[in-house]
């Protein structure tokens, strides 16, 4: 029972880190999938494609810079021109 809450209490802890604006400038893999939206295999997939950078070495652990994923993501094919005025940024 006691596994049980605990996976619980990740599970709420992630879903509620997804909504925050201020993720931390360095993610490991898990993060930086879900960062932008899809799978750790998904996203090696896009690294290996080179359409996501690569990871930085910090003490053997790869850590993906935040910023960069951010650049990566805005390169993606597809979605509305970021150029295009959005009708939400009009809302109170």
């Amino acid at each position: 029972m006691a596994k049980a809450a605990a996976a619980t209490a990740q599970t709420d802890h992630a879903s509620a880190g997804r909504r925050l604006p201020n993720w931390p400038r360095g993610l490991r893999l898990t993060d930086a999938a879900t960062y932008v939206g899809v799978s750790p295999s998904t996203f090696l997939t896009l690294v290996k494609e080179r359409r996501m950078p690569e990871a930085k070495q910090a003490r053997g652990c790869k850590v993906w810079d935040r910023d960069a994923l951010d650049r990566a993501f805005d390169a993606l094919p597809g979605g509305a021109d970021a150029s295009a005025a959005n009708p939400w940024d009009d809302l109170p």
